[in-house]
């Protein structure tokens, strides 16, 4: 019961809110708010306060959350083991991801992951690239989808080079051109995608030398192919996300080379569950 307890003072943190803690765990407000309330009776400490902007650590939680986390890690630990033994009949596998590989890979990987284990359980974290990797460092998840090179030092296996692809509305004057040239990028207004601190797109623009009128900067693939039907300017997305669109776009081929290597990560392949090592071996099938 205590790791339970532990569990929803952990989740409370991450999330920043009871309600969101209880929606993840699948407890009523009501349950989080009061199991954390036993630590506090238990420990004799304030763990959380609250304001307009949500849930916060007290600096004693602060201090003792580092040690909540590390006995939830053991406790993981030791259930892989036990599922180890038991022939992977059950666990649970925390994957970090981004909206491309979560709309296009997942869903055919887990899909055969579940036809072989069904009892396995899932929960999939979506995120930019930056908070992916700081989630693996932290043990917030097992694993995750990222790109490399990485920020932190974690075991990566390159997956697939994925283009970065220009996209355009129908009508734009350069609608016919076979391969798009970088230095155009600079002639119309800009929707810039960045997804934490990597920015790929940017990187474009210094390797050469230009600086389009970025109009507007987002981390959400589709809310940029929408800005771009409507006619309010031109970007670049990865080729990845560009499968299957629902919108009425246009995608060229840049001039110059333009990718993002897209891997798979771990913290450590040493320490990761039985049932994370197995995932690593559907990853064939996205």
């Amino acid at each position: 019961m205590n790791i339970q307890k532990y569990l929803a003072f952990i989740k409370t943190v991450d999330c920043n809110s009871f309600t969101k803690a209880a929606n993840v765990l699948n407890y009523s407000q009501s349950g989080i708010s009061r199991m954390i309330a036993d630590l506090e009776e238990e420990w004799n400490i304030p763990l959380l306060e609250r304001d307009r902007l949500g849930v916060h650590l007290t600096s004693d939680g602060a201090v003792l959350i580092p040690f909540v986390r590390k006995i939830c890690e053991d406790y993981r630990s030791l259930q892989s083991q036990v599922d180890s033994l038991n022939g992977l009949e059950s666990g649970l596998i925390r994957i970090g991801t981004f909206s491309s590989v979560a709309t296009h890979w997942l869903p055919n990987i887990i899909k055969h992951f579940q036809n072989d284990y069904p009892h396995v359980e899932y929960e999939l974290l979506l995120g930019d690239y930056t908070e992916i990797e700081s989630w693996i460092i932290d043990g917030r998840v097992d694993c995750g989808f990222i790109t490399v090179p990485t920020i932190h030092k974690m075991e990566t296996s390159i997956l697939e080079k994925d283009d970065l692809l220009v996209i355009l509305p129908q009508n734009h004057p350069l609608a016919n051109c076979e391969k798009f040239p970088v230095e155009s990028l600079c002639d119309y207004p800009f929707m810039l995608l960045e997804k934490g601190a990597k920015a790929q797109i940017s990187a474009i623009f210094e390797q050469n030398k230009i600086a389009p009128d970025v109009h507007f900067t987002t981390w959400d693939d589709y809310a940029i192919m929408s800005m771009v039907e409507s006619g309010l300017g031109i970007s670049i997305l990865p080729k990845l996300i560009l499968k299957r669109i629902p919108y009425n776009i246009l995608v060229k081929e840049l001039n110059v080379p333009a990718y993002r290597n897209i891997a798979f990560a771990l913290r450590d392949s040493k320490t990761a569950s039985t049932v994370t090592k197995k995932f690593m071996e559907y990853l064939q099938y996205r």
